[in-house]
């Protein structure tokens, strides 16, 4: 399990780091503006891409870095923890790509399958260790 979701936190901190480089870019020749309803730039441009000065790839990048660490050291009823706050924000965000904003970035369609998955498996997890009668404070593979 710990492989898994090293992989995983790799594959969402590669999806962030993508997502702010285009927060960065000027508008034009994005990689990710495939058509009218995908297109990156128009996304990470947007006020929802800032909090409070931070650009929200940045608190993506840090959550994952976060998130991996914690998978090195086995800490997954932590993880979990984060990953149920950290999947609400991104299932937030997607509602506002589709209602508001009218165009979904793939950097963060990504992200949002990636940290999905890692809460399923981190819940997965967390009811068999219960069901063994374990503390998850203490899983371990």
């Amino acid at each position: 399990m710990k492989y898994a979701l090293l992989i995983l936190a790799f594959i969402g901190l590669t999806a962030s780091s993508l997502a702010l480089r285009e927060h960065y870019r000027t508008y034009g020749d994005a990689p990710c503006d495939i058509n009218e309803r995908w297109d990156c730039g128009i996304v990470n441009h947007s006020p929802y891409a800032v909090i409070n000065g931070v650009p929200v790839a940045v608190i993506g990048i840090a959550g994952y870095l976060v998130l991996g660490l914690l998978a090195w050291k086995r800490r997954y009823a932590i993880m979990l923890a984060l990953a149920i706050p950290a999947l609400a924000f991104s299932l937030y965000l997607a509602r506002i790509e589709q209602h508001v904003l009218g165009v979904w970035c793939l950097y963060c369609a990504i992200s949002l399958g990636t940290i999905s998955v890692m809460t399923v498996l981190l819940v997965a997890m967390v009811i068999t260790q219960f069901s063994r009668g374990s503390n998850p404070a203490d899983l371990h593979d």
